[in-house]
This record gives structure tokens, C-alpha cells and sequence, in this order.
């Protein structure tokens, strides 16, 4: 019986090994699957049309997430002419008070990606302080295009989207003075997260100036409501008015007609002139 036992677990082991061997020539054959992707990725983020489409992409999901809707809330590529020439802005957000904002996409990504392929933390490190250099460049260049001169009632002011928290971290950890760089220059850098932010505070100012247009229309009709009734109640009183005065003429003719005619008709019944029945009494009108 201990030799079975034995061969059985020994059977069982082999199996288990060669199930295990399996697994990791599918899981190393997945790996290399999407290393492959990944440069393959990699390599297409580097030409401007692949990087600024996927800036796009990811900028579209952002503003989606924020609650916000295309035409409503927002415009893509949206042709604007400008005293620098015409310009095509990423999108344009609008905002309560018939006001936009420009949110441009086209991130610097070459050194990111760079340092990504860095043999060692040295080289890692340098290109990261030149993908900061980068969103630095791109900064000065999105401020000078001036957006708000070519949309007239905007603030002075545009939005920098980098599509990827790392990015914004990656950019911020080499170079702390970005942020106030860039609203030295008028320009927001904003992550994915903060961008969220934003938005959804700017969706949430819309759902209430939505409401308040409401409460207008609200007043708007009580007003109109208050007004209507009280020439409706000013009709009325004069109705009162009148059947006042004709209740008036009513009591004056009957009292007249009782006193000065129906006494003198009872009269004649009386003295038997006729058999009719007997006259009713005009009663005044309370």
C-alpha cells in the first residue's frame, strides 16, 4: 500500500509540473506579446499625428467622465481666427455666462518615451529633466498663440493636458516651478485627475445656471400669474359693482311696485272683483 501511495503522488507531481511548465510558456509567450506591444505603442507615439490623436482620445474620455456633452458643452477642433491667424484649438469648453476655454492636447511625449528606455537610473533621470524642459517649451508656445483673443469672451487663460498622471508627476518632479511658469504665461497644466476636477466643476456650474434659469422662469410666471389676477379680480369687482347697483334698482322698483301698485291690486280681490289667486309679496333682494 506505501509503494501505491508513493507512485501515486510521484504520477501526481509529474503532472503538476508539466501543467506548471505550460503555464510559464504562456504567461512568458503573453509577456513577450506585450512587451512587443508596447514598443510597437511606443514607437507610434512617437510620430506627432499618433501622439496628438491619443492625447485626443484621452482628452475626449476625460471631458465624457466630467459629464459633459459634445455641441452642449464643448466643441473639437474648432476652426478660430485670431490676430496671430486662424487657429485650431484641441477644444473648447463652454462656460455659464456665454464664456470658453481652450484645452489643448498636444503633449510633448519624446523624452518621457526616452526615458522609458534608459538602461540606468542616470540616463532615466536626464531624459526626464528633458521631458520637463519640453512641457516647458510647449507652455511658452501655447501662451503665445493667445486662444482668448480669437474667442473674444473668454478668460485669459488655457488649459495644458498631459494624457497621463505619470506625465504631469514625471514633469513636476524635475521641475517644481512649472506650474507657476505656466500661469506666468497664462497657460493650466492639468493631469488627467485635475482636469476631472475642473470640468465637473464647470458641469456642476451649468446644471446650476440651468436652475437658476428656472427660478427666473419661475418668477417670470408668477409675475404674470399675480397680474392676470388681479385684472381678472379687478373685473370681478366691477361685476360686484354692477349687481350691486342692479340689486339696488331691483329693491327701489319692488318696493315701489309693492307699495304704490300691488296694494291697490289686492284691494280688488277684496272686494271680490276677481277670483284669482291671491298676489305674492315682492320680497327686497339681501
Amino acid at each position: 500500500p506505501m509503494t501505491d501511495t508513493l507512485r501515486k503522488v510521484e504520477a501526481r507531481l509529474s503532472e503538476a509540473e508539466r501543467e506548471r511548465i505550460d503555464s510559464f510558456a504562456r504567461l512568458t509567450s503573453q509577456v513577450t506579446s506585450l512587451g512587443a506591444a508596447t514598443q510597437t505603442l511606443a514607437k507610434a507615439l512617437r510620430t506627432p499625428s499618433a501622439r496628438g490623436r491619443w492625447g485626443e482620445m484621452q482628452l475626449r474620455r476625460v471631458i465624457e467622465l466630467s459629464g459633459m456633452l459634445e455641441r452642449c458643452d464643448f466643441d473639437q477642433q474648432r476652426t478660430l481666427a485670431g490676430d496671430i491667424g486662424r487657429v485650431r484649438p484641441d477644444v473648447v469648453v463652454y462656460l455659464p455666462g456665454g464664456k470658453q476655454l481652450v484645452v489643448d492636447a498636444k503633449a510633448p511625449l519624446d523624452a518621457f518615451l526616452d526615458a522609458q528606455e534608459a538602461p540606468d537610473d542616470t540616463g532615466r533621470t536626464l531624459r526626464l529633466q528633458a521631458h520637463a524642459r519640453q512641457v516647458r517649451d510647449h507652455m511658452e508656445k501655447l501662451g503665445s498663440k493667445a486662444y482668448w483673443d480669437a474667442l473674444g469672451n473668454s478668460p485669459e487663460m488655457v488649459v495644458m493636458f498631459l494624457p497621463g498622471e505619470t506625465l504631469f508627476s514625471s514633469a513636476l518632479q524635475h521641475d517644481l516651478s512649472l506650474i507657476e511658469y505656466g500661469l506666468e504665461r497664462r497657460v493650466l497644466l492639468a493631469s488627467p485627475i485635475t482636469l476631472i476636477a475642473l470640468l465637473t466643476t464647470v458641469a456642476h456650474s451649468w446644471r446650476q445656471d440651468r436652475l437658476t434659469e428656472n427660478y427666473r422662469e419661475v418668477a417670470r410666471l408668477g409675475r404674470d400669474l399675480h397680474d392676470r389676477l388681479a385684472t381678472f379680480a379687478g373685473h370681478f369687482d366691477d361685476v360686484r359693482r354692477r349687481l350691486d347697483g342692479a340689486v339696488q334698482a331691483y329693491n327701489s322698483a319692488a318696493g315701489s311696485l309693492e307699495s304704490r301698485v300691488m296694494v291697490s291690486a289686492r284691494r280688488l280681490r277684496e272686494l271680490d272683483i276677481t277670483t284669482a289667486d291671491e298676489l305674492p309679496v315682492l320680497e327686497p333682494i339681501d
